[in-house]
């Protein structure tokens, strides 16, 4: 069978569950035969309700999770990787170049300041410091940061400055895959705009995005269509 190149994300009979050790070791299945696909261009919203498993796909399509049973593969370098299988340097290669990911959650090195970290992904990547501080601060700028506070660390930042900050130092640079946790949450009505304006921008520059977005007009917005976990297991 022809590959196909504009698939960036192959999930096949995904497995995957945890034990409970302060519970008598008893095993909880979160994920069972999952099997999903994404194409260039595609926003695809996980749905299902609490519980279902939306938050432990998106950590395993990171390779955060170790799934025991199938496949999560991402088009790197032009060619399908399987970061079950793959081992550490390569999965680190993949979230640097390929794979995106914004989480609900500031991580961040203290006394690092917020424009360092926004502006590191690219100078790891070797990108001109000139050109790497332009484009930081355009986005910045954009996400309403201000200027004020660039020179400071965000772990002292409101919710909603500290959300933008994460969006930001994923949507600098332009991955070709993108998993987005509920990326909007926290956000007023005109920096959440400004967050659906950059995700729509990164599909029609042909990523690939998985996303949990828990509002409604948010999905209706970025979404080409959805996938629902329920469905999955009842399949099983």
């Amino acid at each position: 069978m022809t590959e196909n190149p504009n698939e960036m994300i192959r999930v096949e009979s995904l497995l995957k569950s945890f034990t409970l050790h302060n519970q008598g070791g008893v095993t909880l299945t979160v994920l069972e035969n999952v099997s999903l696909s994404v194409q260039r261009g595609e926003c695809v919203i996980l749905a299902g309700p609490s519980g279902a498993g939306k938050s432990t796909l998106l950590r395993s399509l990171y390779a955060n999770y170790l799934p025991q049973q199938g496949s999560v593969s991402i088009r790197h370098d032009g060619e399908m990787v399987d970061l079950v299988t793959a081992p550490p340097h390569v999965v680190l290669d993949i979230r640097a170049r390929t794979l995106g990911y914004v989480s609900q959650f500031l991580r961040v090195i203290p006394r690092v300041t917020t424009l360092d970290l926004v502006m590191e992904p690219l100078l790891s990547r070797r990108i001109n410091e000139i050109a790497a501080r332009e484009k930081a601060a355009t986005l910045l700028t954009r996400l309403r940061i201000p200027e004020s506070l660039w020179s400071l660390p965000p772990a002292t930042f409101s919710g909603g400055e500290q959300q933008r900050v994460n969006i930001a130092m994923t949507m600098v640079q332009d991955y070709p895959v993108l998993l987005l946790d509920e990326p909007t949450a926290s956000l007023d009505a005109e920096n959440r705009q400004t967050v659906v304006d950059l995700i729509n921008e990164a599909r029609e520059a042909g990523s690939a995005i998985v996303g949990i977005f828990h509002d409604e007009q948010v999905r209706e917005e970025v979404g080409t269509r959805t996938y629902t976990l329920e469905e999955a297991r009842k399949a099983a």
